[in-house]
């Protein structure tokens, strides 16, 4: 029997074309897989130039930015420069003015003048018309003296904002040369225009004549009000209220200035008076919580210095709420001497006037030691001039400050008779700014029949 005669032999030629068909299957996979090597290998290079080009652009605007950072603080540095210089100067500058102030001469006795030499400036708006009246009593009241040559009254009539603006001049150089050939000056109020650079006239001249002192005295019998005001005059905000520092369209920086030697002289002139008056109670005005270098030391130096007065009783207040306190009618009659900073000095005084009875009924005067200004309190009232109405305008401030000039010079008994007849003819003659009432003319002319 045969044992192999079922076993199938193998078919040379089948086996042949399955060896053939696989090796075609991983010749066509070997071909997908070298495409897909490729199509990856092409999107790396891709990948690769765009990260490039945008590395080159990413570069590029890293380089603009950086220069132009470069730029702005190159700009940023000049204007920090030209700011420092601006500000060295104004250091050096009042460094020299301290200097002169301890060296100031003693104060003018004027009676070892041979002859007074008084300086009549209207100024602006209202102020002629004013100044021509209160001229008219001073010439009446002082006849005999300036008959005899001892007293002169002077003419200073370039003072005016037209004259300053085409000067742009706070005060042209030859009517300040005008103004020290004085040794008083009683002035009309004059126009500050605003914006700019030109400085206020009262500032100039506060400056340039050293009249520390601005020296305001209110008094309401009736309401028990009996106060004197010592307004620093020549520091704080005004010092360089025209000199700040500024980058357009950045910031604005303006400077605010106290001194050791300009706070003893405000607060010594103050103490004295007290002294001299027997007043006890002084108050002393700031905001040291806020600026504490400015008015901290102000305050400081005040109380130091009280230590000489030892009759004295000194209060410290700031300035927000004395300026409601002025308004308490219990409280208030307990004031008497107040001695302020520049700039609060000014808000304090015109809400004070205006419990006195507005700004028109009171004077102001500005004293130093070699010159004193006196004058209005209120502004030129150029509206009052626009409306044909400056022959309605109010003399009595004016008047007021001409009477604290006659006792500032030594002639007590004229200022006297000139505040009974202004009392007079406040209380007996209306004055209302409007063609109802009283002309400044007409109320002079009764002055005058009182005098």
């Amino acid at each position: 029997m045969d044992n192999n005669k079922d076993i199938k032999k193998a078919d040379p030629g089948k086996t042949a074309r399955a060896e053939q068909r696989e090796l075609r299957r991983k010749e066509r996979e070997k071909a997908r897989e070298a495409k897909k090597a490729e199509r990856e290998e092409r999107a790396r290079e891709r990948a690769a130039k765009r990260a490039k080009r945008i590395s080159a652009k990413e570069e590029g605007r890293g380089v603009k930015d950086i220069i132009n950072q470069g730029l702005q603080e190159l700009s940023n540095m000049e204007d920090v420069s030209d700011a420092t210089g601006q500000f060295r100067s104004l250091l050096l500058e009042q460094l020299a003015r301290i200097d002169k102030m301890e060296q100031s001469a003693a104060p003018k006795d004027f009676g070892s003048l041979d002859v007074i030499k008084i300086g009549v400036c209207p100024g602006d708006g209202i102020g002629p018309s004013i100044s021509e009246q209160t001229e008219r009593v001073l010439r009446h009241l002082l006849a005999p003296e300036i008959e005899s040559g001892k007293i002169e009254l002077i003419a200073i009539n370039g003072l005016t904002i037209q004259n300053r603006l085409a000067t742009m001049e706070a005060v042209p150089k030859d009517v300040l040369e005008e103004i020290k050939q004085c040794d008083v000056l009683l002035k009309g109020p004059t126009t500050t225009p605003k914006g700019g650079s030109l400085e206020s006239a009262n500032v100039k001249l506060r400056r340039e004549l050293d009249l520390y002192a601005n020296v305001r005295p209110v008094q309401v019998p009736e309401l028990g009000i009996d106060w004197i005001f010592y307004r620093e005059n020549t520091e704080g905000e005004y010092a360089l209220g025209s000199k700040g520092i500024e980058l357009p369209g950045k910031l604005s920086i303006d400077f605010k200035v106290t001194t050791e030697a300009g706070t003893k002289r405000i607060a010594k002139a103050a103490y004295e008076y007290a002294v001299a008056n027997g007043k006890t109670n002084i108050q002393i005005v700031t905001k040291a919580n806020i600026l504490k270098k400015t008015d901290g030391n102000f305050s400081r130096i005040c109380h130091e210095l009280a230590l000489d007065y030892p009759t004295l009783k000194l209060e410290d207040w700031y300035v927000d709420i004395m300026s409601a306190k002025l308004l308490d009618d219990k409280r208030r009659r307990d004031f008497q001497v107040f001695v302020l900073p520049n700039l609060y000095g000014d808000i304090i005084t015109d809400e004070a006037a205006e419990i006195q009875g507005g700004v028109g009924t009171a004077g102001s005067a500005n004293i130093g030691d070699q010159y004193a200004m006196f004058e209005a309190i209120h502004g030129s009232a150029d509206r009052m001039i626009e409306d044909g109405r400056g022959q309605y305008a109010n003399p009595a401030s004016l008047m007021k400050a001409a009477a604290m000039m006659l006792r500032h010079i030594g002639y007590i008994a004229q200022a006297e008779r000139l505040e009974k007849a202004l009392t007079e003819a406040v209380d007996a003659v209306k004055l209302t700014g409007h063609d109802d009432g009283a002309t400044a003319a007409e109320f002079t002319d009764y002055m005058l029949e009182r005098l």
